[in-house]
């Protein structure tokens, strides 16, 4: 027992003595990591880690467009066609040519709590009839009253919220899955609604974890719930269902295709066949964006995300993980973290006391400092975020303080301000030091170049002495800040060196303090002339290329007009009217409804034109289609084919009473007379009637019958109209 006992005492002094020797080590590391830790529990290093995080995102390797998610896009072109919000006809159709392509889910991301203008029955109809269509509500929330959803998806229970949650930057970092209200019912977000519908062919739906029944699982997959202290958060809100969001992208990265194009049938139904298509807006001009990892760095100016596209990454997230194993973000346990942190804190005061030499620290602290960024990265690419900055901040930190405790220990003060003037020369950027007088105390050698005066003629100088006032007083003014609020300060001014030439330059100025309590003021300044410059320039361009975009625009829309209208009553012509009657024979063969065609033909007309010439017959015409207009809804289509014949197309009505009413209201608006230069001129029409699938299934049939109606309306005393199942037998051809 004795000798036992002796043993271990022996280990105990052993380690007492290890502890004792390595003491300058482990101490100051502890008390470093220590204070790391604290200052990280109460968030003042969240902003630092969440800006790394985007940047691990920003220079990952880009992946791949996911092809299962196509967003039909509502730009500034069809705000300005259709205006905002378009009417429920629009909607209507725009939905009617997306579901006639089959796609797998569609997901409308606009808010209709109501209905607007014209269609209202129309979108009621798709609505009903589409059980693949999603819509959106915005839940109440500390913000806003929330939006609602359209009461028939409401009812259909096809509506998913589309709150998002922020970080306290404004970026959007984490995917919202599932909220519960303050009566603990469950509500799901858009994205996961469209997610479902796309998984449920493949036997895939909602499951709890073996382990945990409130954890979500899809497949084989499980979706850990975010807590409030995972990663890099502190304190963060948790509620409702969160996961972090490992986005693929930033705006543009998914297929995108334009509203205008699926309404004018110009996108492929291959595109959108089993695919989930998210319809909303991407026009600027109604600030439906946000700011996400990949909106901008220091370098890279801000790329906001539109709110549309913020969707299919969460909807690409969860079919990706679910189907294709993608990696999701994950975080160590805070435990494990404390250890990381400290292990650092522990290598940088273990290599600077080894090295001692302030310059072999120096270029070690930036080894290690390379091999952290490379580790923390590669661990980022297989989903695990761990404490970057922190360990960066222990790192760094125990380095300064063991150099500023070897600094101290010898009281070398020259040497150290020698070491210090070596550094800032180091530094290609030009450097300057106040003192709390604002006189300068150290210079390096690029100040003095960029100033054009050398370092001696400078020191223990002030600004005044050296800058025009102006420039002086800016100058002073930021120092002013950053002496009284000790915080670093940015600050982009104009600095005029001795030969009189002006640069552009960004100052960060910060505040530090040696060992016997005397403020400095640190500043390093960045040339940024020609960046100014070439802003300007593109700024310049940009307007230009702008400019010669809208006289582009104009003058294809007036090439386009003038294709598709006749020259003389600016009807459509035969090109557009082909056209519509496709698109109307098409839509009535999607919801069953009928279409009309009328051919009209004016009586009287050519004695008109021989008598009284032609300019009297063209000012005849034009009255004509003016009247001809008036008499027919706006969702009706009245073109001129050529001389005094006219076709009036009549798109999804009713019943055959309407198509009769409206021929009987023709015959009596035109049968009154026209006051053409002076004169009263009097014609009428016949009128022949087809349509639409009863009398012809194809364009040219259809037009063919109401051209042999009108025919035997002319035959039968003009004046009149007949539709084509009325013509007597023996009159058919």
């Amino acid at each position: 027992m004795t000798k036992r006992f002796t043993q271990w005492q022996g280990i105990g002094n052993r380690v007492i003595n290890a502890l004792r020797r390595t003491a300058r080590v482990w101490i100051p590391a502890s008390a470093i990591a220590g204070g790391v830790i604290g200052f990280r529990a109460i968030g003042m290093i969240q902003p630092w880690e969440l800006s790394q995080i985007d940047s691990f995102f920003q220079v990952r390797p880009s992946e791949p467009v996911d092809d299962r998610i196509v967003i039909v896009g509502i730009g500034e072109s069809e705000l300005q066609k259709y205006s905002w919000p378009f009417n429920d006809r629009t909607l209507a159709e725009l939905l009617t040519k997306i579901q006639s392509s089959n796609p797998r889910a569609i997901g409308l991301d606009i808010y209709r709590d109501r209905s607007v203008g014209d269609g209202k029955a129309e979108l009621e109809q798709a609505f009903q009839t589409m059980p693949n269509l999603i819509g959106i509500q915005k839940l109440p929330d500390s913000s806003s009253t929330g939006v609602a959803s359209h009461l028939t998806l409401e009812r259909l229970n096809r509506v998913g919220f589309n709150n998002v949650v922020f970080d306290s930057d404004r970026r959007i970092r984490r995917s919202l899955l599932y909220w519960f209200d303050e009566n603990q019912k469950r509500h799901q977000s858009f994205s996961m609604k469209l997610a479902l519908l796309y998984l449920k062919d493949k036997g895939i739906q909602e499951d709890g974890a073996p382990n945990n029944p409130r954890v979500l699982r899809l497949g084989q997959t499980i979706f850990p719930r975010f807590r409030h202290n995972d990663g890099v958060y502190v304190n963060a809100d948790d509620g409702g269902y969160q996961v972090l969001a490992n986005f693929r992208g930033g705006a543009g990265h998914f297929r995108m295709v334009m509203m205008q194009d699926v309404l004018d049938g110009k996108v492929s139904p291959k595109l959108l066949r089993d695919r989930i298509v998210l319809i909303g807006s991407v026009a600027p001009s109604l600030k439906d964006i946000f700011p996400t990892p990949f909106s901008g760095s220091l370098i890279n100016p801000p790329k906001e995300v539109s709110g549309v596209e913020i969707q299919a990454n969460f909807i690409s997230e969860i079919l990706s993980a679910t189907l294709n194993q993608r990696t999701q973000l994950k975080s160590w346990d805070e435990p494990i973290e404390y250890v990381w942190i400290w292990a650092w804190a522990l290598i940088g005061t273990s290599i600077c006391w080894r090295l001692r030499s302030p310059q072999r620290n120096f270029l070690a602290i930036v080894l290690l400092g390379g091999a952290l960024t490379g580790i923390c990265y590669s661990l980022f690419l297989v989903g695990w975020i761990v404490p970057f900055v922190p360990a960066g901040i222990a790192l760094v930190t125990s380095a300064v303080v063991v150099i500023a405790a070897i600094a101290h220990s010898q009281e070398e003060l020259k040497r150290s301000k020698e070491f210090l003037h070596r550094v800032i020369n180091s530094i290609p950027d030009p450097v300057f030091v106040k003192d709390t007088k604002h006189r300068w105390v150290v210079l390096n050698e690029a100040y003095s170049r960029l100033l054009g005066k050398p370092i001696e003629e400078l020191i223990e100088r002030s600004d005044y002495e050296v800058f025009p006032e102006h420039e002086a007083d800016i100058f002073q003014q930021q120092d002013d800040l950053v002496f009284r609020y000790e915080n670093e300060v940015e600050h982009e001014e104009e600095f005029t060196n001795a030969d009189g030439i002006t640069y552009h330059i960004a100052t960060k100025r910060s505040l530090h303090k040696d060992a016997a309590g005397n403020l400095f003021l640190v500043g390093v300044i960045r040339d940024i002339t020609k960046r100014k410059t070439v802003e300007e320039e593109l700024r310049r361009t940009t307007a230009e290329l702008y400019q010669s975009n809208a006289e582009l625009r104009l003058s294809q829309d007036r090439l386009n007009y003038i294709a598709n209208h006749d020259a003389l009553t600016g009807l459509p012509n035969r090109i557009l009217l082909y056209e519509r009657i496709k698109q109307a024979m098409e839509i009535s063969s999607a919801n069953g409804h009928i279409s009309a065609l009328l051919f009209l033909d004016l009586d009287g007309f050519k004695q008109i034109n021989d008598t009284l010439g032609h300019a009297i017959g063209d000012l005849l015409l034009q009255a004509v289609a003016r009247r001809l207009s008036g008499c027919l809804r706006t969702s009706d289509t009245v073109a001129r084919l050529g001389g005094d014949e006219f076709v009036v197309l009549l798109p999804t009505i009713p019943d055959t009473n309407t198509v009769t009413q409206i021929a009987r209201k023709i015959l009596s608006r035109l049968s009154q007379a026209f006051a053409i230069s002076g004169q009263t001129l009097s014609v009428t029409t016949s009128i022949g009637i087809a349509l639409f699938p009863d009398h012809a299934n194809r364009l040219e049939a259809l037009i063919e019958k109401a051209d042999e109606a009108m025919y035997h309306a002319k035959r039968s005393g003009k004046n009149q109209f007949i539709m084509v199942d009325r013509i007597p037998v023996e009159n058919r051809d």
